[in-house]
């Protein structure tokens, strides 16, 4: 791997998923615990993915440009306001 923008360029979505459970797991999709070093590679090429390829919008997640996204409490709300799913009065629990 010479070139790391070339292998995100060239990455496919199938295996940005891969790599994302992994660092998210620990461990590979047959078992294998990945090492320090592996999740450190892992962790940094999953965060180059987001940047220059997925525009994310959620808080804390890398947006384009590698910048974080940080939400403050009042655009979170804004984001999860809607609609109760459901309603529960006390002598339903």
């Amino acid at each position: 791997m010479n070139d790391i923008n070339k292998v995100i360029d060239e990455m496919p979505g199938e295996v940005y998923l891969r790599l994302l459970s992994a660092t998210e797991l620990g461990k590979w999709d047959d078992g294998t615990v990945l090492t320090e070093p592996q999740r450190e590679s892992t962790l940094q090429v999953v965060m180059l993915y987001q940047a220059r390829k997925l525009h994310q919008t959620e808080h804390f997640t890398i947006a384009a440009g590698g910048n974080i996204n940080e939400l403050s409490k009042s655009e979170l709300k804004k984001q999860f306001k809607g609609d109760p799913i459901a309603e529960f009065k006390e002598a339903d629990l």
